[in-house]
């Protein structure tokens, strides 16, 4: 019992503090007590990741094959805990300027992050749902946390319907696969699918998929994501495509691995099709958007694409090539919307992207910034979004799936249009009403140490490409 205890102390830890921090708020002023919290969850946060990065080793279970720790788990809870740290510190000054920043912000952040590092460490259905539920239940109040907002609030609702639907979904899937494999564990999963698995089991496991599917933003299962992110408010907008779509891919690779890994073929066309479908829907849809968020939004479908790529991929290099890829992915979408944070007009949020006409020549370091992270996000070289597409679409043709990099590049092509476009805008639009300068230097340190990443880590990649490797290693026995 005590070495299950040290298993999961850092999730242990957070939940410890957002009960203190939400005991401690309501008997002292609420939400005057806001923004300390905001800064001590992220450093908290911090803290956490370095303790797991320096002190984690081996592969260990606890609560009897319940809960893993690997090096799987521990690179996703990094990227996580360091996610929802800067998404906390780049929104603390925005949600306070809006009259939105609530002392249960930062609490439900910190529930979340439990719930997520609860989901990738998942050894069994019952913890898969639990760590999924404790994080959607944050999210669903997250997104409509601007009361007095009814883009906000319809954010909330659409969220919590879609989501509860998907939920149903999912827990259909493990009571069949509960049935044909008589276990939840997922060891005991994978051994009942040795061989000719049950056609039952096989549909537990595409209504586990479907489930999954939503919470990454697949296609056809993104429907809920275009009006949720231009809904809620824009730092919470910036989470929802970080941390909890890290947690998602993380968790669809542990659950088709250690669960499913037996009946590989089956679920590898799956994941062929959702792919090539997000891709293109994403890359296409998002050309017609006139609000950066809802453009985002699309860009976030279908980059949860390209990863489903280089998971359909298959083997130790298809997982590292999608933990790489969703590495990138974080920091390049936290540069990008600490930029739409910096989108202001008389102190009001802007979001239109017309707005963003001739931005270059008022604000030219802001301009250039935003210019490297668009073509990181479009793929274009030497950024280090171009070498995350690389991974992806060589992992794809490793895996036998030579039709989908093709596609994967034709998709690409197409996508950088609307990245483009918003480069255009800023260096060659007409003259218009200008936007505000930035007005927090956290929000504008950021921006640039982002956009720098995308330049310096083209050298080696900070090192990401062998950790992710060992991370790989870990899941593919």
């Amino acid at each position: 019992m005590q070495s299950d205890l040290n298993i999961i102390l850092p999730e242990i830890v957070i939940a410890i503090y957002a009960m203190l921090a939400l005991l401690g708020a309501v008997y002292t002023g609420k939400d005057k007590m806001a923004g300390m919290l905001v800064w001590l969850t992220a450093a908290l946060f911090v803290a956490m990741a370095a303790w797991i990065g320096s002190t984690g080793s081996g592969e260990n279970a606890a609560f009897g094959g319940m809960f893993i720790d690997d090096a799987f788990s521990r690179f996703a809870k990094i990227m996580i805990l360091l996610a929802a740290a800067a998404i906390l510190l780049m929104s603390q000054e925005y949600m306070a300027r809006l009259g939105s920043l609530r002392f249960e912000y930062p609490v439900l952040i910190a529930l979340g992050a439990v719930g997520m590092m609860t989901m990738v460490s998942a050894g069994d259905l019952m913890t898969l749902y639990m760590g999924l539920e404790l994080q959607s239940l944050t999210l669903y109040i997250l997104a409509s946390m601007r009361r007095d907002n009814v883009k906000s609030n319809e954010a909330g609702l659409k969220y919590f319907v879609l989501g509860a639907l998907a939920s149903g979904i999912l827990l259909y899937g493990a009571s069949l696969t509960y049935g044909y494999a008589g276990t939840t564990q997922f060891s005991g999963i994978i051994a009942s699918a040795e061989g000719q698995a049950p056609l039952g089991l096989l549909f537990g496991m595409v209504l586990v998929m479907i489930g999954l599917a939503f919470k990454v933003s697949a296609v056809p299962f993104h429907m809920w994501t275009p009006d949720v992110y231009e809904g809620a408010p824009t730092p919470v907008t910036a989470y929802f495509a970080t941390a909890p779509k890290v947690a998602a891919m993380a968790l669809l690779a542990r659950t088709l691995y250690d669960a499913y890994g037996g009946v590989v073929g089956d679920w590898q066309q799956i994941l062929a099709v959702l792919s090539v479908l997000s891709i293109f829907l994403g890359s296409i849809a998002a050309i017609g958007q006139r609000d950066i968020k809802r453009m985002m939004a699309y860009s976030t479908i279908a980059h949860m694409g390209f990863a489903l790529m280089g998971l359909a991929g298959g083997g130790a290099f298809g997982v590292q090539a999608m933990l790489i890829y969703m590495a990138i992915y974080v920091a390049m979408d936290i540069g990008a919307f600490t930029f739409i944070l910096t989108m202001q007009r008389d102190g009001q949020p802007v979001t239109d992207i017309r707005s963003l006409n001739n931005f270059s020549n008022s604000h030219p370091a802001r301009g250039l910034a935003m210019l490297i992270l668009m073509f990181s996000l479009a793929g274009v070289p030497p950024f280090l979004g171009f070498f995350g597409k690389i991974y992806v679409l060589r992992a794809a043709y490793v895996g036998g799936l030579t039709w989908l990099a093709v596609l994967g590049v034709i998709a690409s092509v197409i996508g950088a249009y609307y990245y483009l476009r918003i480069v255009y805008l800023m260096y060659f639009g007409e003259e218009g009403e200008t936007l505000d300068p930035p007005r927090s230097p956290v929000l504008w340190s950021i921006l640039m140490a982002s956009a720098a990443v995308m330049v310096i880590g083209v050298i080696n990649l900070f090192g990401i490409e062998g950790i992710a490797q060992a991370a790989a290693a870990t899941l593919i026995k």
